[in-house]
């Protein structure tokens, strides 16, 4: 499971920074050439997560998901310089926990 959350924070982090490219353009008006970095990023985000050791896509979208509400979090403090409230602690906590059930449980 350590190397598995490893792909997904790396993946979280392609993700997200392909995505801000494209908010960046959009509602930052930022140069169009951003696009081009951003697309590259969302093509790694998405060979990374082919990388995980579930055994079906659903499975490693679903655990996914928990690992990017966290990264999404540091990215707003870390970049945005916005600070989480509370709710956002605990909105992502849950979703940690629930990533690691996903990858924890039997099959």
């Amino acid at each position: 499971m350590p190397n598995t959350l490893a792909i997904y924070a790396a993946a979280a982090c392609a993700e997200i920074a392909g995505c801000f490219a494209l908010w960046s353009v959009l509602r930052l008006g930022k140069s169009h050439w951003w696009l081009l970095p951003g697309g590259i990023s969302l093509a790694l985000f998405a060979w990374l997560l082919t990388l995980s050791s579930a055994d079906a896509a659903g499975r490693a979208y679903a655990a996914y998901g928990g690992i990017y509400i966290l990264a999404s979090l540091g990215w707003m403090v870390l970049v945005e310089r916005v600070q989480p409230t509370r709710w956002d602690a605990l909105g992502a906590a849950l979703a940690v926990v629930g990533c690691i059930v996903i990858l924890a449980g039997r099959r």
